[in-house]
């Protein structure tokens, strides 16, 4: 009985020290592959936390969308680049005093954070119990995003459709001398501008 007791504790030490290890990892790790992996490891030791926690939705959204998605494609994009690692860390020395800085701002301030931080013992009955525990997690949530918050949610699936436009017509590049589709002329095209008849003469090529 006292092993079932700690076993949410025990679960919840080896799943946050997995995401913190392997997040540790994507950081220091010199491979950009083995990075995505050790991502891929963060992101699943965070749904389990998210399951213990009682929000199954959001740790199927990490999963399906983060490492269905995005971890696997920025994988297979950094495998497919021909990237120069020796050319990459030539920089390294350079910006190391700024970095040192900016993990001594980050870190001082999550101390900060953590020694100031109380939970309100006013509002701790809200915490555990926001909604109708009748109502399951994935229509409280949807509840919350479509109701409350949707001016919001549809303002931010504007801005990242805006982003994504922006960054395919500041990296789309047009090579010189690739024959390319004009779409206008192709519509507007007669069988007198596709066909071309030519009487060739017995005994004369085309050439």
């Amino acid at each position: 009985m006292e092993f079932v007791s700690i076993l949410p504790a025990l679960a919840f030490y080896l799943f946050a020290g997995t995401a913190c290890l392997s997040a540790l990892m994507v950081v220091i790790a010199r491979n950009p592959v083995r990075s995505v992996l050790f991502l891929i490891a963060t992101f699943f030791s965070v749904a389990a936390l998210f399951v213990m926690l009682g929000a199954e939705f959001l740790a199927m959204l990490l999963v399906v969308v983060y490492v269905g998605a995005v971890a696997v494609l920025f994988l297979f994009v950094v495998m497919m680049l021909d990237v120069d690692f020796v050319e990459l860390r030539q920089g390294f020395a350079e910006y190391l005093p700024l970095g040192g800085l900016l993990a001594f701002v980050l870190t001082v301030e999550l101390i900060v954070l953590g020694a100031t931080f109380r939970l309100p013992e006013t509002g701790i009955g809200a915490v555990q119990s926001p909604i109708d525990p009748g109502i399951s997690n994935i229509e409280a949530f949807g509840l919350v995003l479509y109701t409350d918050y949707a001016f919001f949610f549809e303002a931010a699936g504007l801005i990242l459709l805006v982003a994504m436009v922006g960054a395919i017509l500041l990296t789309l590049s047009h090579k010189k001398g690739v024959k390319r589709q004009n779409i206008s002329d192709q519509v507007a095209r007669t069988p007198k501008d596709g066909m071309k008849l030519v009487d060739v003469k017995p005994g004369e090529g085309l050439g």
